[in-house]
């Protein structure tokens, strides 16, 4: 029986990453000019190691993944002047609401910092709704290891496999599946994901409304 869900922030709560993408193409072109914005797509829900060597391969400077990324990060502040309010979805607010109803216990476990994921909470009124907000960098490992969905489950007092995990990268299914949840996977065409571990793939958000309904029943 399901008792807790738990939703990934970046490409589930807020759509989010091609506004990132779009950031580090600009700056990308000034050291490399024919510099494709999809070159850049197998950065998402890749390991920090991972995401930066693709950056680093197209600005094509010879640098490490650790030299492209303080080479950005002087540069650009790839969150400062994001309108979270503009990128998040919508629906989110109903299917929350929906679930605190009902009685689940309700998380955030997210890659990204947590003072990040505080403010887009914040940003958009839905903070209170959580009883808990996570961050990857709270950990040694980040997604696809499976500790940060261990960790959450602990702290909201449930098991691994009563929770439901709300992902759409690779890494982030593939962790929730590590830690024995049912994995509810939102489709994303744009970036090759990789979501065969999941349980349920979903067009729309709101089907985890439906999904639960069924598990229920």
């Amino acid at each position: 029986m399901i008792k807790a869900v738990i939703f990934d922030m970046d490409g589930v709560i807020i759509d989010s990453e091609l506004v990132y993408l779009e950031q580090m193409w600009e700056f990308g072109k000034t050291r490399n000019p024919q510099m494709k914005l999809e070159e850049l797509y197998p950065m998402v829900g890749a390991s920090k190691a991972d995401a930066w060597s693709v950056l680093a391969r197209a600005m094509g400077q010879g640098q490490t993944w650790e030299e492209a990324r303080a080479d950005l990060k002087a540069h650009v502040d790839l969150y400062r002047d994001v309108d979270y309010r503009k990128i998040f979805r919508p629906e989110i607010r109903q299917i929350l609401a929906e679930l605190k109803k009902k009685g689940y216990k309700l998380a955030v476990a997210s890659s990204t910092q947590l003072p990040l994921v505080e403010r887009v909470m914040r940003e958009n009124g839905i903070i209170d709704q959580f009883e808990i907000l996570v961050s990857g960098n709270q950990f040694e490992k980040s997604k696809p290891d499976p500790e940060i969905y261990l960790y959450t489950a602990a702290k909201l007092g449930v098991k691994p496999e009563e929770c439901l995990a709300v992902e759409d990268s690779t890494f982030g299914v593939l962790a929730g599946h590590r830690a024995g949840m049912t994995v509810a996977a939102l489709k994303d065409d744009r970036f090759q994901f990789d979501q065969s571990p999941a349980d349920y793939r979903m067009d729309r958000l709101t089907e985890v409304l439906e999904i639960l309904k069924r598990m229920e029943g």
